[in-house]
C-alpha cells in the first residue's frame, strides 16, 4: 500500500524545505507518495521547490495563479495515486509524525475517511486564540447539525481518505471552504468515518497564519450550501 500526502503550499519560504525533509524521515508501515501543489507562491519557494525539493519527492505542481488552498488540494487529490490520501498544510502546526495514527482506522479495514482531531485525546497543543478555537468548535458544531456526524474538529488539516472515497467527490471551493464542503458531501456518502486525536503547534498571525473571520463566514455559508444543495 501506498500513502500519498498532498501538500499545498502558497508563500511558505520559511517552512518548506524542514516541511518536506520531517514528510520524507517519517518511518512508515507503508510506502510514500509526495506531492507538492505550489499555488503560484511568491515570497521565493518556488524557486526553493525547484533548486532544493523537487528532485526530492514523487510530483510536483504548479499554479499560474493564486487560487486558493481547495483548488490546490482538487490538484492534489487528482494526481494522487496511493491508496491512501492525506492533507499536510506546508505551516509545520501538524506533525507528519503522526501520520501512523491518523491513517491505522483505514488500514484497520475500519474506516474509509479519518479526521485528525485537535480537539480530543490527550496530546500537546500550543496555547493561542480564545475566539479561534470557539469558532472553530461552533462550526463543527453547526456542520454536526447538518451532516448528522458528531466530529469535534471538521476544519482540521489532517484529514485522510481512501483514494477512491476522496476522487468521487467534486470539490467546488477553491478557498478555505473546501474543509466544510468535504465534510457534507463525505456525510452523505455512507462511508465509515472515525476521529483520532492529535497534536497542534498553531501559528499566530504574525507568524504567517492564513485563515480569517471573512473564512469563517465562508465555512457557514458552505455548510449550507454543500448539506442542503448539493448531491
Amino acid at each position: 500500500m501506498t500513502l500519498s500526502i498532498v501538500i499545498p503550499v502558497f508563500n511558505e519560504a520559511a517552512s518548506i524545505e524542514a516541511l518536506v525533509e520531517h514528510v520524507r524521515k517519517v518511518p512508515l508501515s507503508i510506502q510514500k507518495e509526495i506531492i507538492i501543489v505550489d499555488d503560484c507562491s511568491t515570497d521565493g519557494t518556488r524557486d526553493i521547490i525547484d533548486e532544493k525539493i523537487k528532485k526530492k519527492v514523487a510530483k510536483v505542481l504548479y499554479h499560474h495563479k493564486n487560487q486558493g488552498k481547495g483548488a490546490a488540494l482538487r490538484d492534489g487529490f487528482a494526481a494522487a495515486t496511493g491508496d491512501i490520501i492525506i492533507v499536510q498544510d506546508a505551516d509545520m502546526e501538524y506533525d507528519p509524525n503522526e501520520y501512523e495514527k491518523v491513517i491505522a482506522p483505514i488500514l484497520a479495514g475500519k474506516a474509509d475517511v479519518v479526521y485528525g482531531s485537535r480537539f480530543m485525546g490527550g496530546e500537546p497543543h500550543r496555547v493561542l486564540y480564545f475566539w479561534h478555537s470557539v469558532g472553530n468548535r461552533m462550526l463543527t458544531t453547526i456542520s454536526n447539525m447538518f451532516s448528522n456526524l458528531n466530529l469535534t474538529d471538521m476544519e482540521t488539516c489532517y484529514k485522510a481518505f481512501r483514494r477512491e472515497v476522496i476522487q468521487k467527490i467534486k470539490i467546488e471551493e477553491n478557498r478555505f471552504g473546501i474543509e466544510p464542503e468535504i465534510t457534507a458531501k463525505v456525510s452523505k456518502m455512507h462511508v465509515r468515518i472515525y476521529e483520532v486525536g492529535i497534536s497542534y503547534s498553531g501559528r499566530t498571525y504574525e507568524e504567517g497564519k492564513k485563515i480569517g473571520l471573512k473564512d469563517a463566514f465562508r465555512a457557514l455559508f458552505c455548510i449550507i450550501r454543500y448539506s442542503l444543495f448539493s448531491k
